[in-house]
């Protein structure tokens, strides 16, 4: 049966299910590592030990989120020679020196100073644990900072020349600052800290549900709903600049999100419908009148370019149309939550048992938000592998389907057990952290530890 399969479809799936696994775990070591510091600095200067027992319990969830990013991301490197051989060929005097950067300035760094961060609590003095926890968390920034250079340049393309079909740089800066790099750099950094605050409520709430009525749970929660709520509107803000750089540069990809069939004035903004390529039509349309035309020309008699403009270059509407609109549904339980959850939380006090609740059904929900995007932005630059430059089906290797196949159900299967062992553990975790803690204490065992390694120091 794989042999009847389409090996390009195949390929394309199983880097898709590659990096989807990859990226939840990044997602949440960049921003956790500058919630550790956090932590750390208000542990420093109030001496209240809470923000120290808030800093024992995470910094665990980043060292499991940070090797399972480290493992799968060895693995999605090794699928641009045996799966998308002509990427490197074409782009590789690109995109090999970029990876390097974020090798040498980021990776080596965390690697360097992560020992520290994890077992320094009783080796080093406070001052030095802080500063490694800094370079950790500043590593992890630098990484996502170098993969979305490559990633945005391979969107909007600049600064470089083609010889012979090969691309050749000529003005690095105008590669790094590729014009949607900006964009898409501050569009993820928010989503991460936007993942790790919904964390940080969710499993924190799941504790106060059991009753770990401890200080640093409380503390770790309010920071969480208070990041969601801060940064959300923030998101939404960052994410229509996103959306006018995106219509300047990949119209293609914008008529698809929206299921813009023909080049029109006063768009409307269709909320939900059944995109139908081949009718060339949105089925049972919910709309709201020249709506689209507001958000994206700021001119309800704006003009946008439809599918038409783009025939046989323009993507699939259907998972773009409908990843989109998962991405901004979430964002809106977002924005409801963390309004709500600030108010309750304000001035100290502590949240209700429906408020608990919710923020543990949305532990998870950044991570449906960042893969929504992400399909989004990935799906919506097909067919192009380099926007105008590099077509996806001529960089694709001669693998046959039968093996790709193969591959895709082992990954598939070793995924799927890595990410619900990831999630058992992460709340089982949480139930240890809690037991013998009904009621409120000021220290817990780990701060404990920590302080009595301190004054040996």
């Amino acid at each position: 049966m794989l042999e009847t399969l389409d090996p390009l479809l195949l390929a394309r799936i199983q880097f898709a299910a590659n990096i989807s696994f990859h990226i939840l775990f990044p997602t949440i070591t960049i921003a956790l590592g500058w919630v550790l510091l956090f932590f750390k600095w208000r542990y420093s200067s109030t001496s209240d030990a809470k923000w120290m027992e808030a800093y024992a319990f995470w910094v665990k969830v980043f060292a499991l989120s940070f090797a399972l990013g480290v493992v799968s991301g060895i693995t999605m490197s090794f699928q641009f020679g045996t799966n998308w051989p002509g990427f490197m060929n074409s782009v590789g005097n690109i995109a090999g020196p970029l990876l390097a950067y974020e090798v040498l300035t980021a990776f080596f760094l965390e690697a360097t100073f992560l020992g520290i961060m994890l077992f320094g609590f009783k080796r080093v003095g406070n001052r030095m644990h802080t500063v490694a926890t800094f370079l950790v968390a500043f590593g992890t920034t630098m990484s996502a900072f170098w993969i979305l250079v490559l990633n945005s340049w391979m969107h909007t393309p600049v600064g470089f020349e083609m010889r012979d079909g090969v691309a050749h740089a000529i003005d690095w800066m105008a590669i790094v600052f590729n014009p949607s790099m900006p964009w898409r750099f501050s569009h993820m950094l928010v989503a991460s800290f936007l993942t790790v605050g919904f964390l940080l409520a969710g499993i924190s709430a799941y504790r106060w549900l059991r009753g770990d009525r401890a200080p640093a749970v409380l503390a770790a929660m309010r920071t969480g709903v208070l990041m969601g709520a801060a940064l959300i509107p923030v998101q939404i803000l960052l994410g229509d600049f996103h959306g006018l750089n995106t219509l300047k540069h990949q119209p293609q990809k914008i008529a698809a999100i929206e299921a813009i069939w023909e080049t029109e004035r006063g768009v409307p903004l269709v909320l939900f419908g059944l995109p139908d390529e081949e009718a060339r039509t949105t089925h049972f349309a919910v709309e709201v009148p020249k709506l689209a035309s507001v958000i994206l020309t700021h001119d309800p008699n704006g003009e946008l370019k439809g599918l038409n403009e783009f025939e046989g270059k323009h993507p699939p509407v259907a998972p773009v149309f409908w990843a989109f609109r998962i991405m901004v549904g979430i964002g809106m339980a977002m924005l409801v939550v963390g309004a709500w959850g600030a108010w309750q939380l304000r001035r100290g006090r502590t949240p209700s048992v429906w408020l608990a609740r919710v923020l543990v059904l949305m532990s998870f929900s950044g991570w449906g938000a960042v893969l929504a995007g992400w399909y989004t932005t990935e799906i919506g630059r097909q067919p192009w592998l380099v926007q105008g430059v590099l077509l996806t089906a001529d960089a694709a290797s001669a693998v046959p389907a039968p093996m790709i196949g193969l591959t895709l159900i082992g990954y598939l299967t070793l995924y799927a057990l890595l990410l619900a062992a990831y999630i058992r553990v992460v709340f089982y975790m949480a139930r240890k952290a809690g037991q013998g803690k009904a009621e409120p204490q000021a220290e817990g065992p780990a701060v404990m530890a920590y302080v009595e390694g301190e004054s040996r120091a």
